[in-house]
């Protein structure tokens, strides 16, 4: 779709740190070895010192549900469709739907932290800028 450029991949994603490290709860078996190979993971559940930000950001699971977020070809949300959609897996509705979605979190996070946080001062705001990472925008604005 025409303006979906994420700035980082899943494997940058993963290396810098994101969803406390847990997201996959411990089943990576359907993606690329390297991706894990220096990715920040947890076996035991969430960690937010696993965070790039060491902050914990984001919705639980339960509003994920509540808002219809997640759909039945990823039931463990965004995350899991931009994985999948980077190794080449095209569902027509649901990209849409996912890079809508994606569209509409960067500018108003990026806009909210340009205009309250000196620039180079990436500790500004943290919890914005770990969420920023979390869906594949670079949080270092």
């Amino acid at each position: 779709m025409k303006g979906f450029d994420p700035q980082l991949s899943p494997q940058e994603m993963l290396e810098l740190g994101v969803f406390g490290g847990h997201y996959f709860k411990g089943d990576i078996s359907e993606y690329p070895v390297e991706w894990f190979e220096k990715a920040k993971i947890s076996e035991s559940g969430f960690d937010a010192k696993l965070n790039y930000f060491e902050v914990a950001s984001g919705q639980p699971m339960s509003v994920w549900l509540e808002k219809k977020w997640i759909t039945p070809e990823d039931p463990l949300g965004w995350f899991q469709w931009y994985c999948r959609y980077s190794l080449g897996r095209r569902i027509k509705d649901v990209d849409e739907f996912q890079i809508k979605r994606w569209m509409a979190f960067g500018p108003r996070h990026i806009g909210a932290i340009k205009k309250n946080c000196e620039k180079n001062d990436i500790w500004c705001r943290p919890k914005q800028r770990q969420a920023l990472l979390q869906w594949a925008y670079d949080p270092f604005i």
